[in-house]
């Protein structure tokens, strides 16, 4: 499932508007900062996120998003200030090279078109769960160092393995 393009949602039903639900409740437990559909087994264009920066919280559900990104810089990802973790890969956090500017399109639980101009760590987070929607993961973006780490620890602890599954609040990770 996620490594699989999610598919448009039509119509906003009730159904809908109770995975969002679930989806918030879960990104809380986890705890997360975005939640997309994917990451809970359900291959829709649905995303959800709650983050705060520069005094203005941010909290939605993005339904058939579309995504513009600045550019990317040519230089390394900064170990500190650009690292980033994935709900869907517990426990663990690598540096990324990501945009620092974004605009999110996407349609809100009463069907009203939105539009956000993102800076800094929210546009980092539209781009993450935006990547999901699209089958990618952040671990798919890393480079070559991260990711050969990563492919141990997926070895490791049993990962990408068909109907492997990780609860917030009820598997809770050592640490």
């Amino acid at each position: 499932m996620l490594h699989k393009p999610a598919l448009p949602v039509g119509e906003i039903t009730l159904e809908i508007k109770e995975l969002v639900g679930d989806m918030f409740e879960t990104m809380t437990a986890a705890p997360g900062v975005g939640l997309a559909a994917p990451q809970v087994g359900v291959g829709l264009r649905i995303f959800v996120y709650d983050y705060e920066q520069d005094d203005i919280h941010y909290q939605g559900v993005a339904i058939n998003p579309t995504l513009e990104v600045g550019e990317i810089p040519n230089t390394p990802a900064d170990e500190e200030s650009e690292s980033e973790g994935c709900l869907s890969i517990p426990g663990e956090r690598y540096s990324l090279k990501r945009s620092d500017t974004s605009t999110l399109h996407a349609t809100d639980l009463d069907g009203v078109p939105y539009s956000i101009k993102a800076t800094g760590w929210l546009a980092r987070i539209f781009q993450h769960e935006y990547d999901h929607l699209d089958g990618v993961l952040y671990a798919d973006r890393l480079i070559k160092p991260y990711q050969k780490e990563l492919k141990k620890i997926y070895k490791f602890e049993g990962w990408g393995v068909p109907g492997q599954s990780w609860m917030p609040g009820e598997d809770d990770l050592e640490a």
